[in-house]
Order: C-alpha cells, then structure tokens, then sequence
C-alpha cells in the first residue's frame, strides 16, 4: 500500500531534575552540598530513509516520545540524558504544524536530517547554588519541560517522469507494462487512488523513475475530486508523459480538448509545471482501427507543431512503447534534476512565551582581565533549552530572539562594542552592533 500522507503527535523528552544533596562521609563533618545535575530530554528527529517510499508506518500509529532526562543524583553524579526518538521518513518528507498548515521540515536535498523538538536542558543540582553566604543551598533547579507538536506529514515523490493524463487513459497498464510496477488496475472513473513508483531500466544500465499520478478531473487546481493530491506529486518531475486515449468508444470525447483540459489545470496549480518537457502518448491504437475518425493524426497536427512529441501506442500490447521511452530518456538527458525545496516557515522555539520572563546583563572580568558581558535569567535559560545553536537555522532564531527581546539594545547601553565577548550559561559570543 502507498501512504502518502499522516497525522501524527510528538514529544520530545522533559528534562531531569537537579538533584539537593549533601556530603555525608564519616570524618567530612560539613561536606556540602553534592547534588548533581538533571539530564537532557530526549530530541526528536527525523531522517531521510532512501528505502522508504511509503508513510505507511506512520498510518497507524499517532504518538511519538522521546526519553525523558534522569534526575541528577548525590555525590555530584549527573543524570543520564534521555534517548532521542529519530523517525524515518522517505525523502521528499514534508511536515507541516498541523494547525497552521506552516513548513517545520522538507526532508528532501541536503536536508536528510533535522531536529525538529528540542529535548528540555536538565535542571542544575543544588551543588551550582552554594556561595560564600550559602554554603548548603536546599534547592535544585527543575528539568525543563517537553515540546509537543502535531504535525501533518505528506509525501511529495521524487520521480524522474510522471504519468498524467484522464482516468482510464491508460496511463496504469502502460506503467505495469515498462516497470516492475504492479499497479491495481479496473475500469472505473478513478482506478489510481494513490501515486504508484515504478523503474524504467533501458539499454545499458540506463533508466529512470516512473510516477502514475492519480486521475485528473476538471476543477482539480481548485480541489475539486482528487485535486491538490494529484497536483502536489508533479512539481519534482523532470518531465512529463502525457497519455490519452485516442480511441474514444463514445464517439463525443475529443482526445484534443482532453490534453488541454489537462494542461489547464496544471498550469492553474502552478505555471512552471507547463516549461516541463511533455511527450504525448496517444494509447490504445490497437483499438482505434475501426474508428471513423483518426484520432493520432488529429493530435499531432495540433500538438507537434508546437514542439511536443506525439507517439503512437497500445500499453497492452507494447505498439510503440520502445520508441516512446528512448525519446524520453533522451529528452531528460537535456533537463537537469529540479530542486524544489520549501523553507522552514514554523519554528516550534517560537511559540515559547518568554515575554514576561526576566534577565540580567552583568559586567565581569575574566582570567585574562577581559571585560565579559553574562547575560543570564529565565528569559535566556529558556530560550537557549529548546533552540538548536548548532543549527543555521536555529542560530538564525536566537539572534533574532535577542534583538526583539531587547537585549542587544540592552548590551548597547551597557557599554558593549564590536568584538567583545557575551556569555550566556556556556555559550560565548562576540557582540556585534547590526
């Protein structure tokens, strides 16, 4: 079974609390305090799986949960961090927040992995809070929280050629006759539901991935019948096929006005899929013979003057079939691999509310008589739990977070000018005013 699309909810893991203890050995009247740190919460990630073509895991089953962090224990042990959750996804993977419909992830290109939920940062133990004036602090800071998310999934299919044309064009029959494919195949207004993959192999080792799109009706650009599920497949094709029934039963249908029909729509959804290379396959010309009117030529005095190829087939019994794919293979030795990618538009560390959390910006001098800026409080503590810095992206967020929040403005007044160092619990930064 084909799966392309899923709903699914995940939770990354919450993060251990930081553990209050105290030294107690005989002959260590005042040990102090020993309480270790929390652990990390689990991430969630998730991953491009080149032998996955399918959500169909994910059809089933709805919850996902990273580990949770382990409190931190006496005798300054730290707790063990929680097991990241990676999921496996077929490239070509869009995730979506489910509510808004916005981008988290494209798995397609050079992004074959990406955390999505950030784990919560362990809480610290109580032996982080002892100072001069007190030595045997009775708290510890708790684990952060987790991150949930719903998410919709959808497959887009990275296919070299796809396959368009009416239902019942014939359009299965011809994918089931020149790959390994083993599409369902009947005779009834929608006879592909779901998109079927197969491999065209040609002459010396040479091939290509064939897509069978689902039927096409008029009014799909605006949803109508299959709609955007049939048009969302055809943006990563290279080129397309185009296949039509040139021997109409009914006497009314016209395999000219069909094409166009088609063609309408696609360029309706998105302009672009029409610069694509189109080859026409007229079918069924093993049955067209004792029509009145020839339908084949009627095509291709209107559509090879205008620079697309039309050939002659019968997907059941391989008239022509062979020419047709040798042109298609020619034809995608002269269209480079399209590269469509969607950006990130929904990051989950921004629906995190630190408006009304407060901060500190404190000068200190360090080992080397270096002016230090640290930055510390609830506002960056929380921030910094759930973005990743190790991220492009994530980086991208945080600077933009310090200058909304106004903390740039903040270090400006205190003093801070390009090149000098900013610390935030473990994280340095050279301050630069943009």
């Amino acid at each position: 079974m084909f799966a392309d699309k899923a709903r699914i909810h995940i939770v990354s893991g919450k993060g251990g609390d930081g553990c209050v203890s105290f030294r107690r050995e005989k002959y260590v009247p005042a040990g102090g305090p020993d309480g270790g740190d929390g652990g990390k919460g689990g991430d969630i990630i998730f991953e491009v799986d080149k032998s996955m073509n399918t959500l169909f895991i994910y059809k089933h089953r709805y919850m996902f949960k990273a580990g949770n962090g382990e409190p931190g224990r006496g005798r300054r042990c730290h707790g063990k961090n929680g097991d990241d959750l990676i999921l496996k996804v077929p490239e070509g993977t869009i995730l979506r927040e489910e509510h808004s419909g916005r981008i988290v992830a494209d798995l397609s290109g050079e992004n074959q992995r990406q955390i999505v939920l950030k784990g919560g940062q362990g809480g610290r133990g109580n032996m982080n809070f002892a100072t001069a004036t007190n030595q045997a602090p009775q708290y510890g800071q708790p684990g952060k929280p987790a991150m949930e998310l719903d998410l919709t999934m959808e497959l887009k299919l990275v296919a070299d050629v796809g396959l368009v044309g009416f239902p019942n064009a014939g359009k299965s029959t011809f994918l089931k006759k020149v790959t390994n494919a083993d599409p369902k195949i009947a005779n009834y207004p929608f006879t592909t539901i779901n998109p079927n993959l197969g491999v065209v192999n040609l002459d010396n080792g040479r091939g290509f991935v064939l897509a069978d799109m689902p039927g096409l009706i008029e009014g799909a650009a605006e949803g109508v019948g299959l709609g955007h599920e049939f048009l969302r497949h055809i943006e990563r094709t290279r080129m397309l096929i185009h296949v039509v029934d040139a021997a109409p039963i009914d006497g009314i249908t016209d395999p000219v006005q069909e094409i166009y029909s088609i063609w309408n729509e696609l360029e309706a959804f998105h302009p672009d899929i029409m610069k694509k290379p189109i080859v026409i396959a007229a079918n069924k010309v093993d049955a067209a013979a004792g029509l009145d009117e020839d339908y084949v030529s009627k095509i291709r005095s209107e559509f090879e003057p205008k620079g697309y190829p039309v050939f002659a087939i019968s997907a059941v019994s391989g008239e022509g079939v062979r020419e047709l794919l040798y042109e298609v293979m020619k034809l995608l030795d002269t269209v480079a691999p399209e590269k469509v990618y969607y950006e990130q538009e929904f990051f989950p560390e921004e629906e995190i509310d630190t408006e009304d959390l407060p901060y500190t910006v404190v000068k200190e001098t360090d080992h080397f008589g270096n002016l230090v800026y640290v930055v510390e409080g609830p506002k960056i503590e929380k921030m910094l739990s759930y973005t990743n810095l190790d991220s492009e992206k994530g980086f991208q967020f945080f600077q933009k977070f310090l200058k909304t929040s106004g903390i740039v403005d903040r270090l400006k007044e205190e003093g801070a000018v390009d090149g000098d160092t900013v610390r935030m619990y473990g994280h340095a930064f050279d301050y630069y005013e943009g």
